[in-house]
């Protein structure tokens, strides 16, 4: 499977800056996102930054899950 590096945007303003480039295997699957004592949840809505020189997908934050105990 494929890895996609992706940019990781919105959502809590204190997830460190190096931890926004992450890997998906589809753009078209939410990414789950553990920080904390929660999940952050991120899709993807066809936008794209450069970061480095490098073109990412972006995907956006949409929620914050309690981790299940």
């Amino acid at each position: 499977m494929s890895q996609i590096k992706v940019l990781l945007v919105g959502g809590l303003p204190h997830l460190p800056l190096d931890e926004r480039v992450q890997f998906a295997t589809s753009l078209t699957e939410k990414i789950k996102y553990q920080f904390g004592s929660g999940y952050e949840h991120f899709v993807h809505q066809g936008d794209y930054a450069t970061v480095d020189g490098e073109e990412l997908p972006v995907f956006r934050w949409t929620a914050r899950t309690a981790i299940a105990e």
